[in-house]
């Protein structure tokens, strides 16, 4: 019942910014992590931003101090603002969302279908 979707990807010269919204349908009873990793093709998916519990968040340390993570729990939504981008953080952005739809049931993982984001000239 639960379903993530990307919005706000597109192409943007180096040191331009960008903003990111992954939006949720469907109800939950715990988040245990909600937010971002990417890819680029060819290559492993690895972690850019993500919030955790107690409003904890983690950033990969090529991101840490350009992008912003942040939930809305009225949306409800997590965002991604990214400043001073670089053609490294070129990749497909996707949202991930772990965690139970109800109580003292197992956590599950709901992936986006990604957003492409192209940092160039």
């Amino acid at each position: 019942q639960v379903q993530v979707a990307e919005s706000g990807g597109g192409l943007v010269p180096p040191g331009g910014s960008l903003t990111l919204s992954c939006a949720r349908s469907g109800g939950m009873y715990s988040i245990a992590e909600w937010g971002w990793y990417r890819q680029v093709p060819g290559e492993e998916r690895e972690l850019v931003a993500t919030t955790l519990t107690f409003g904890t968040t983690k950033y990969a340390d090529s991101v840490r101090g350009r992008f912003t993570v942040s939930r809305d729990k009225t949306t409800p939504s997590v965002s991604l603002q990214m400043n001073s981008l670089k053609p490294e953080d070129t990749a497909i952005y996707y949202c991930k969302l772990r965690g139970q739809l109800e109580f003292r049931e197992p956590e599950s993982t709901w992936w986006g279908q990604g957003t492409q984001v192209a940092v160039s000239s």
